[in-house]
């Protein structure tokens, strides 16, 4: 099984994000162990690409539009560097 690069982790946050979610929800839809996700998830958090919202009981997250904007060109730069299929 190969590591995902740091793009592919991005996506796939960005994209579990774009519905308000709790960290746990996020965590087991990006398909990372706790150490890896807190990794990623508090730099995009801190970049200002996802931001917290207060739900009815917890704290919920979600993708701002400078995240939006951000999965747009990591999708196309990921679908441009993908191999040709014939």
């Amino acid at each position: 099984m190969r590591r995902r690069s740091w793009t592919e982790i991005t996506i796939e946050i960005l994209e579990a994000t774009l519905t308000p979610l709790n960290k746990m929800r996020i965590m087991y839809k990006a398909n990372l162990n706790f150490e890896r996700f807190n990794k990623y998830f508090y730099d995009l958090l801190r970049k200002g690409l996802i931001e917290e919202m207060h739900g009815s009981d917890r704290l919920l997250y979600k993708t701002t539009e400078r995240g939006r904007i951000l999965l747009e060109v990591l999708r196309k730069a990921q679908e441009l560097s993908s191999p040709e299929e014939p």
